[in-house]
């Protein structure tokens, strides 16, 4: 059994947390994730130089509503005086964590030394988190990669390092900067990092269902697993996370009713948070993962991505689902082969 303990007010046991993710993990999604069993959740990340010049969008991306607790808010950045200023101005709304970014490897990021750049620094890297660390009361985390490449993996430094800095628990994607989201992520390094340092170990990198979750626990001895991409469309992944891990029962997979009216649902928070015009627009990056698997959801999808009413979109899905109703589409048939090559591959 693992225990994630994370200041004096987190302690959970098991925990299936949802990673940060750059517009997904927005206040709409983060609640239906809370729904559905995420332990924590975490805002997108924030630029800590857009936080120190008082950019307004910076500030709305760290308002949470109660409901969302335990939530990390998580920053990035390089440069000292930012980094340290944001640090404090999340801790002016109270969330639970402060996260610190030194994973992101997409270009932009990285060209200003933030996100994974920091990954070629390890001692840099500490100087700063300690300089964060010591600005604030909360809980400072961080999450990051292996290393720039595998040629140059530093995890197990880095992981001594943020220690000293003393930072409460460390997340590890377990792939390198240069990878991405390519190759497949390399667990083996978490019992590694464990052996190294005291603070709680946090795995994130391939995984896509209850039955990884079960496995990252147990080949790793980690204290905790983060979903990322999986989760997006599929929050669902949470309930049986956490159902597996408790019972050891497969729930069955989601009825069509129940994904239609989950992405509905998510839709109409949407719509809530951003207004109507912004809130359709941005929500149909949506519609892939909500109807993956199902048959002609690119038809569906393609009326749904010239849609500009929350009407108009509910019609079409009601009218989909009814179709896939009466047509006895076996849904259940698809996820069990899905279930058995699963757990195979255990």
């Amino acid at each position: 059994m693992a225990i994630l303990t994370i200041g004096q007010n987190i302690c959970i046991e098991n925990a299936v947390v949802l990673a940060p993710m750059e517009d997904v993990t927005e206040p709409p999604f983060r609640q239906i994730c809370k729904e559905f069993g995420a332990d924590i959740v975490y805002t997108e990340f924030i630029s800590s130089e857009a936080l120190f010049r008082g950019v307004e969008k910076s500030k709305r991306k760290i308002e949470f509503s109660e409901k969302e607790r335990p939530i990390g808010v998580q920053i990035f950045g390089s440069n000292d005086e930012p980094m340290v200023e944001s640090a404090k101005i999340v801790e002016s709304y109270s969330p639970d964590i402060i996260d610190i970014n030194f994973g992101c490897w997409v270009k932009n990021v990285v060209k200003n030394n933030a996100g994974a750049a920091m990954l070629k620094d390890p001692p840099r890297m500490q100087d700063l988190t300690k300089k964060v660390v010591d600005a604030v009361k909360l809980p400072v985390t961080v999450k990051t990669r292996l290393g720039w490449s595998r040629q140059t993996i530093v995890i197990c430094d880095v992981a001594k390092r943020l220690e000293d800095a003393g930072i409460s628990a460390l997340t590890i994607h377990c792939r390198t900067r240069e990878e991405g989201h390519k190759g497949k992520a390399d667990w083996s390094w978490i019992s590694k990092v464990k052996e190294s340092v005291s603070i709680p170990i946090i795995l994130n990198g391939d995984v896509k269902s209850a039955f990884d979750v079960k496995r990252a626990f147990e080949e790793t001895g980690c204290d905790a697993v983060m979903i990322g991409r999986a989760a997006i469309g599929n929050p669902f992944v949470f309930r049986e996370a956490k159902e597996y891990l408790t019972t050891g029962k497969v729930l069955p997979p989601p009825s069509i009713e129940k994904r239609i009216q989950i992405c509905l649902k998510h839709l109409k928070l949407n719509i809530e948070y951003k207004g109507l015009s912004k809130g359709i627009i941005e929500f149909r990056k949506f519609y892939p993962s909500y109807l993956r698997d199902l048959p002609n959801s690119s038809k569906i999808r393609a009326k749904l991505n010239i849609s500009v009413s929350f009407d108009e979109i509910q019609t079409l899905l009601l009218d989909y689902q009814k179709e896939l109703v009466d047509s006895d589409f076996d849904l259940y048939e698809c996820w069990q082969m899905s279930s058995e090559i699963n757990q195979t591959m255990e």
